[in-house]
């Protein structure tokens, strides 16, 4: 079993084809910087936010953790740092440690070193994936542990995301100016597969509560689901976003292969803008 929780706030698990490494078309160009450019205005040096993590199982809501956020940066660049925790309380059932880095570029948003170290029930995984953006061309040093893990290659096309540089990504998205059904696509590397996303505008939802936080004015966009393991066929993922310039992800919801799962903003510091988007009644 997968981490239901932190595969659902790293927003990684859509449904759309899985594009075959050896099958991609290269276009590499030196244009691919501008090609690929993303320019940061939601998020700065020192912000932090968490989530916590409900599991409904038998019709009841357990809560299952905690998922934490938090970006620092150098010179030319951005780190992120997540960290996925089940609670005592929880860990009969599952237990999670999960442990994931990107670092990305300043000017583009892309990375070029993502860390992925997890502990979840009796599954385990290392993997250190390194980007280069220009060539196009990237290795992994993949195993159960870090000790054994062992170095393969790969290729990819333009613009390509790891699973937590696509999140500050879809923070930078003008949803403003986005019609409903409207959609947006992205590419994002992860188990030594490209995958195409779809992301899609549900339009506005003003005056959405958000437990322990109040009511703010949010986007709701809906990200296509991966069938399989944890999704079924037909789930559909539900995410309110913060109406400001922060584009905060204030709730997430999709029901899974068995029960359901709500992600909600905790506790937050350090954002970049003012929370205009909440509402004050």
């Amino acid at each position: 079993m997968k981490s239901i929780f932190f595969l659902l706030i790293s927003l990684l698990v859509f449904r759309s084809p899985t594009v075959k490494n050896q099958d991609l078309e290269m276009v590499a160009g030196p244009d691919y910087h501008e090609e690929c450019r993303t320019e940061n205005t939601s998020f700065k040096e020192g912000e932090k936010v968490v989530y916590k993590v409900f599991y409904n199982w038998n019709f009841v809501w357990l809560s299952a953790g905690e998922v934490t956020f938090e970006v620092s940066e150098s010179a030319n660049e951005y780190r992120i740092a997540a960290t996925g925790r089940t609670y005592p309380s929880y860990e009969w059932f599952f237990k999670v440690r999960d442990y994931y880095f990107t670092y990305i570029d300043k000017n583009t948003l892309l990375p070029h070193t993502f860390i992925r170290d997890v502990e979840e029930g009796n599954y385990t995984l290392y993997d250190r994936v390194s980007f280069d953006q220009a060539a196009q061309q990237g290795t992994s040093i993949r195993g159960k542990t870090r000790d054994v893990a062992k170095l393969q290659t790969f290729e990819f096309e333009n613009c390509i995301h790891d699973m937590l540089s696509l999140i500050y990504k879809m923070r930078n998205i003008d949803y403003e100016s986005m019609k409903e059904g409207e959609s947006i696509p992205a590419k994002m590397f992860m188990d030594m597969n490209t995958y195409e996303l779809d992301i899609r505008m549900k339009g506005r939802e003003p005056n959405k509560w958000v437990k322990g936080q109040g009511y703010f004015n949010t986007f709701m966009i809906s990200p296509e689901l991966i069938a399989g393991e944890v999704f079924n066929e037909d789930a559909q993922m539900n995410i309110w976003v913060s109406d400001d310039e922060n584009r905060v992800p204030l709730i997430i919801e999709s029901p899974v292969s068995v029960g359901s799962v709500k992600v909600v903003l905790k506790e937050y510091s350090g954002l970049k803008h003012p929370f205009t988007s909440k509402v004050e009644k």
